[in-house]
Parts: C-alpha cells; structure tokens; sequence
C-alpha cells in the first residue's frame, strides 16, 4: 500500500505473506458481520480504521505503527493467548476509544512516550497508563472486569485474604495484566463501579497493589500519586518489575483505624481475656506504648503480639515485674509503616 493508498477490507484478512511495507489507510468495515484477521504472517498498517460493529477479531498480532481510529465495534484478542495482541509500534496513536470501542483483550506498546493502553472488557474502558523506560522494549496490558478470586483465563487464582502486612484489602472488583520492563510504573484509572469508596475513605490510603509471583502474596506498589475523586480518578505506582508480578489492582494501607483495641480485660489467670488484645496488630509492626492515669510508662513493646498481661515492665513506685492495680489505663499505638499514630484507654480488672 502506497502512501495515499485507501483499501478497504469488507471480508476477512487471511494474510499468508510479508505484507509489512504498508502506508496509507486500511479500513476494516462490514455492517452486519464480523471480521477477522488471521493467518501466518503478521500485517502491519500505517493508519487504520476499525468499523464493525460485530468487532474485528484478532487470530493473530496486528501492527499499527501511525495511528488507529476506532469508529465502531471492539477489536478482540483471545485473552486465553496473551501472546496475540493489537501492537502500537514507533509511538502509533489512537482515537475515538470508548466504553463501546476500545481493545477487549491485550494491547501492546513499542515506543518511548507515555503511553495510555485503549483497553477494556465489554462495555467498559479501563485504560492503564505507562512510560516505557527501556528503548527496543514493549509493554503489554488488558483489562478483566473480573474478580481476581476467581479469573477466567488464568490457571492460578489470586486469593485477595493472603496480602503482606502493610496491605488490608485487595479489590474484588476487577484487575489489570501488565507486563514491560524493568523499572517501570504504571497508572491505573477508576470510576463508580470500581467501588473504590469500599476501600478506602481517604485517597491517601489507596495504593497500587500486585500478586508477586514467588511469594504468592498481593504485595504494596505504591501511591506516589492520586487525582479525582473516590468515585473517578487516577493513581500512580512507584516503580516496580512486573515480571515479578502476575497482575496488579487497587488495594488499601493498613491504618490504625485497621486495628480494635479491646477496653477491658482481665488478667486473672482464668485462661480467658487474660491480655490485651488487639485485633489485627500482629501483622504489622508496631510500637505499643501504655501509661496509668498520672501520664506515667507501665509497659512498651515493638511489635506487639497481643501477649501482655497487665504486668509492669517500667520502675515506678511499685516494684517492676508487679501487676498492675485495677483501673483505668491510656495507650498510644504506631504503626511504622505507614507513620500512622493512634491513641485510647482501656480498663485492667481481675
């Protein structure tokens, strides 16, 4: 195809030779029935047109190096093959995407701008924005409107209760693959249905989370970044290697207001309520400072694993290492994570 070169493909495109030298406008077009391009050679385009309101099937890679406009219809890679994916090559372009018009599958990136992936699943368009750091590399991503509990095309599952300790929740709402090179960082976009309002009540405690492949675990990406509103909005990972992780979503920092401080108990050696407890705190660390009614330090611990038992450990007027009498104690508790402080009482009786 030559450079003021319009061919339109009303059929399928079964392409069995080298047909990579193309400029000019290929338009897929077809009112009524779906098209596909398959084969055993990749085609590469100049500028393309997608307008098929059954959607354009990909069998097989399909190189865009100028730009693409998606006029109607989704272009749909077999998710089950990540291999097969809609390639943007020499920073190629896109226009017109929409919640109707998007890639439904993987999309591929080979170039050295910032790049925001047109990528969704069915009507829903949800891209994921990067800058690829490395030249001659490629990034890769597709969107599922899915639970990462239970995928539909992966063979593993990504159980969102198993989490490294600064994490407490993992959405159960949808999830990104995303594969580039090293050091990379990604932006991920939300909006209503992602729910975010049930992760988080603060922006600030949102982050970019990701199921790390040898730990088996969702584990902290960051938030360096965050615009909009808990209903629609963007944020930003640190930088991260994703071929460490399998796929990547919206989780939540774990705050004080994470953790219940039980206000009463009991250390009377009856095997019940015997110390204090306080739930959630043994999977963080911490710092637990508790001081009597005057202001005074009874008791510290680094990382508190719920095993105290109302005993002074700090000299007062009565003897370290004695219980300590019934009444009406304050604490302080810091979570070193997340530089997060809070504070309260409880009541010791016997």
């Amino acid at each position: 195809m030559h450079q003021d070169a319009e061919l339109g493909f009303h059929v399928d495109l079964v392409n069995q030779g080298t047909f990579n030298q193309n400029l000019g406008l290929a338009v897929f077009y077809n009112e009524t029935n779906p098209l596909s391009i398959s084969g055993t050679e990749i085609p590469r385009f100049y500028d393309v047109d997608v307008e098929v309101p059954n959607n354009l099937f990909l069998d097989i890679n399909t190189e865009v190096i100028n730009s693409l406009s998606y006029i109607s219809g989704y272009v749909i890679t077999p998710r089950n093959t990540p291999s097969i994916t809609l390639d943007y090559l020499k920073d190629a372009i896109y226009v017109l995407e929409h919640d109707t018009k998007h890639v439904d599958g993987y999309a591929s990136f080979a170039g050295t701008t910032e790049f925001s992936f047109p990528i969704g699943h069915d009507q829903k368009l949800r891209p994921l924005i990067t800058t690829n750091p490395t030249p001659n590399t490629t990034a890769k991503a597709a969107y599922f409107d899915e639970n990462p509990n239970f995928p539909s095309t992966f063979t593993t599952s990504f159980d969102t209760n198993l989490s490294e300790s600064i994490i407490s929740s993992i959405s159960d709402i949808e999830f990104w693959d995303f594969d580039g090179p090293d050091n990379s960082l990604v932006t991920l976009t939300w909006d209503a249905e992602s729910e975010i309002d049930n992760l988080v009540s603060d922006l600030n405690n949102l982050r970019v989370v990701g199921w790390h492949i040898a730990d088996q675990q969702w584990k902290d990406l960051g938030n360096s970044n965050t615009t909009g509103t808990l209903s629609e909005g963007t944020i930003n990972s640190v930088i991260f290697n994703p071929s460490d992780y399998e796929i990547i979503t919206f989780g939540s920092f774990t705050t004080t207001d994470d953790f219940t401080v039980y206000n009463v108990f009991t250390p009377n050696g009856d095997g019940i309520n015997d110390t204090l407890t306080i739930k959630g705190i043994t999977t963080v660390n911490n710092e637990l400072k508790i001081f009597n009614r005057w202001g005074k330090l009874v008791y510290q611990a680094t990382n508190y694993q719920n095993d105290w038992n109302g005993v002074s450990d700090v000299n007062l007027t009565f003897s370290k290492g004695k219980k300590l009498p019934v009444g009406t104690y304050f604490y302080t508790l810091e979570i070193k994570d997340s530089d997060k402080t809070s504070a309260g009482f409880f009541y010791i009786n016997y």
